[in-house]
Parts: C-alpha cells; sequence; structure tokens
C-alpha cells in the first residue's frame, strides 16, 4: 500500500461497531452475539458517509455527507452509532429491518468501499467495489462478538489474513 492509505481489509476487521455502550467486533468462529438493536432473524445494516474510499476527510465535509445520508435512510429507523476508535472513528447509522442490496447501494451512493450487514447474531462484510447490484457481491461472513465474550481469544482477524 502506498504510505498513508489504509490496509482496508485489515481496518474494517479491526474496528469494533455498533453504540457507545456495547461495541462488538468480528470473529471467524460463532457463535455470536445478538447485537441489541437486532430482535433474533432481524436484518440490520451500518452505514458511514464518512472518509470515502478510506481517504480521510475533514469533518465538515464529512458531517454534512452524513446529514445526507441520515435525510435517507429514516424508514429504517436508524440509530446512532460509530465504527472504530481515535484518529478513524466515524460516525453510522445502524439501520433495523434494511434488506442487503439496499445497504449496499446506499454504501455505494456515499463513495465507501464496504458495508457491514446482518441478520441477527451473523454479520457480513460487504465489499462494494463490484458493478452494482452486481450478484457477485465480495461477501465475508462473520459473527459479531464482545471483547469479553467467553471463546473470543484468538479467533478473530488480524492484519494480513
Amino acid at each position: 500500500m502506498p504510505d498513508g492509505v489504509p490496509d482496508l481489509g485489515a481496518a474494517f476487521l479491526g474496528s469494533s461497531y455498533g453504540r457507545a455502550g456495547e461495541r462488538l467486533w468480528l470473529y471467524v468462529d460463532g457463535p455470536g452475539v445478538l447485537p441489541g438493536w437486532s430482535a433474533p432473524g432481524g436484518r440490520w445494516g451500518i452505514v458511514t458517509a464518512w472518509n470515502p474510499g478510506g481517504a480521510q476527510a475533514g469533518s465538515a465535509e464529512n458531517d454534512t455527507a452524513q446529514t445526507r445520508l441520515t435525510g435517507r435512510v429514516q424508514g429504517w429507523s436508524p440509530l446512532s452509532g460509530f465504527n472504530g476508535d481515535g484518529g478513524w472513528r466515524e460516525d453510522t447509522l445502524i439501520l433495523r429491518g434494511v434488506p442487503l442490496r439496499e445497504a449496499a447501494r446506499l454504501g455505494r451512493q456515499f463513495g465507501q468501499a464496504a458495508i457491514l450487514w446482518g441478520v441477527g447474531r451473523r454479520a457480513a462484510l460487504v465489499w462494494l467495489d463490484g458493478p452494482p447490484f452486481s450478484e457477485g457481491l465480495r461477501i465475508e461472513r462473520l459473527w459479531l462478538r464482545r471483547a469479553d465474550s467467553p471463546g473470543t481469544a484468538d479467533c478473530g482477524y488480524t492484519a494480513g489474513l
């Protein structure tokens, strides 16, 4: 990777997701935990308008884009959340009941490299680099876990995987 460009795979897989009182991480093996924003078997998506393409944008640009996204998703009872920490913390919206294709469309519309989408405890890291609405969306199937969940040692992703 060129200097200053993050390894997006490692960044997504190493980030925490959710709300302030409920931080969750992605893991390879399950079972996962049911996030507080989902009913058992309920669909959900996590979408942001921040830092399109993984390039860090200014706070005014990010806030403007996030406001536009918020205006488009009211039908899914959005909850405010955030991904990551520190300099790469990004405001997100957790959309309850959103179909995968709609979450992917929104992510693409706001220049995102990927979104997180799930059903209940299952999560999918959905890469958006293919053609719009392609049947070949690149999806990594994962589980949501809390860092302190039993059995989570050595089951998360690390950079380079």
